[in-house]
């Protein structure tokens, strides 16, 4: 007798929902703060704006209170501002505010920028995907304009020299994601 779709499941799912994430998605967000710090304060400057776009079902905002609000005082969770974006709503995560919009929106920029109190974000995130069809080209060409409105919102609520980090499909598109981004990267060659 074959095994049933549920045993088939990876260990990541599995580890995930042991762990109490909401996704296995967390476990990418963990691996690239391990590698690049990016939820560490820079420069003597605690990260405290934090944008998670697309965030449904909300693994990667778990990550961002776990690493950024729980770890803290109680004293100075006042300080971090965790705000996560999504079309769906979401089950609550501690220390996040959730804004149930869409990131092509001007309304939800500004809902954004007024959460940090006029400032804008140091870091913003975005897990987002659409519905897969399994039809490659398809899935990578909807998942590029997801990326690009993803862009765009950042151009109004991101810092200069604040950091955005993203899924992107990799495939025949990847180039066009990649020039993208490009025009946003600022830096010493």
């Amino acid at each position: 007798m074959g095994k049933s779709s549920r045993d088939k499941r990876d260990i990541y799912y599995r580890l995930a929902k042991e762990e109490g994430w909401r996704a296995r998605s967390a476990y990418k967000l963990l691996q690239i703060d391990d590698e690049y710090g990016i939820l560490s304060s820079t420069e003597n400057i605690p990260l405290e704006r934090v944008v998670d776009l697309c965030a449904a079902p909300g693994s990667w905002s778990q990550v961002l209170s776990k690493r950024l609000w729980e770890s803290k005082s109680p004293d100075d969770r006042k300080f971090v501002k965790i705000v996560a974006v999504d079309l769906q709503a979401m089950a609550p995560i501690p220390g996040v505010i959730q804004i149930q919009g869409d990131i092509t929106s001007q309304d939800t920029a500004q809902q954004i920028i007024k959460h940090f109190s006029g400032k804008l974000a140091q870091l913003v995130v975005c897990d987002g995907a659409p519905d897969v069809t399994g039809l490659h080209d398809l899935d990578e060409y909807v998942q590029s304009h997801l990326i690009l409105a993803a862009l765009t919102i950042c151009s109004r609520v991101l810092e200069l020299g604040g950091t955005f980090v993203a899924k992107v499909f990799r495939g025949r598109r990847f180039r066009f994601a990649r020039f993208s981004t490009s025009m946003f990267i600022f830096g010493s060659s």
